[in-house]
């Protein structure tokens, strides 16, 4: 599957607007439909989780776990994945299961 970033602040916003959100512990996934045949990603990490060596190795967690399991999501989707501040310490195995988590209950995935 490809997956494309959003990048543009009105790219987010409109994900926030049109789209549903689903949270667990760690992570905050909002998901709306795109109308293209591949999906567009985005991540955010506020300040307040930490420092730019931990927010962007959260960012890089997040990504992989999207990455890795990218084949198994459905197709036309923008997501954006916000990291909540409880994630600054987990282990990639804990960050990967809180994406599924928020992908199976927010119907992404089968």
């Amino acid at each position: 599957m490809k997956m494309i970033s959003l990048r543009k602040g009105r790219e987010f916003s409109d994900v926030y607007r049109l789209g549903s959100s689903k949270a667990n512990k760690y992570l905050v996934m909002y998901v709306c439909n795109n109308d293209m045949d591949y999906n567009r990603i985005g991540i955010s990490v506020s300040k307040k989780v930490g420092n730019s060596v931990v927010r962007h190795r959260i960012k890089r967690l997040i990504y992989e776990s999207l990455r890795l399991n990218g084949d198994r999501i459905n197709n036309g989707l923008d997501v954006v994945v916000i990291a909540r501040g409880a994630a600054k310490d987990r282990t990639y195995r804990e960050i990967c299961d809180a994406v599924l988590h928020l992908a199976h209950i927010s119907k992404i995935m089968p």
